[in-house]
C-alpha cells in the first residue's frame, strides 16, 4: 500500500478559495480511480491549510493517480499552491 499524507498550504485567501472551488471534483475523481483505498482533503483549524490523506493499493495505482492528476483541472488551478507531502510504502 502507498500512503500520502501532508498539507496544501495557501498563501492568500484567493488560493484557499481555489482549493474550495476545485476540491470536490478532485476528490470524486480520485476516489473513483482503480486501487484508491481512501482519498480525503479537509480544511484544518487554519483556514489557509488543508490536510491531505491518500492511500492506494499499489505503487502502480498511485503512479497512475499522479499521472492523471497532473493533467487535471485541479492541478492546473492549484499547481502554484505549496504542497508539503510525505509518501510511504507499507508492506503487508
Amino acid at each position: 500500500m502507498i500512503r500520502l499524507k501532508g498539507h496544501l498550504i495557501c498563501m492568500t485567501p484567493e488560493e484557499a478559495q481555489t482549493v474550495r472551488e476545485h476540491m470536490a471534483e478532485h476528490i470524486r475523481l480520485s476516489q473513483a480511480e482503480p486501487g484508491c483505498l481512501s482519498f480525503e482533503i479537509s480544511q484544518t483549524d487554519d483556514p489557509m491549510i488543508w490536510d491531505v490523506r491518500e492511500s492506494f493499493r499499489t505503487r502502480a495505482d498511485f503512479d497512475a493517480h499522479q499521472t492523471r492528476t497532473r493533467a487535471s483541472r485541479w492541478f492546473e488551478a492549484t499547481r502554484h499552491i505549496l504542497r508539503d507531502f510525505q509518501i510511504e510504502e507499507l508492506r503487508d
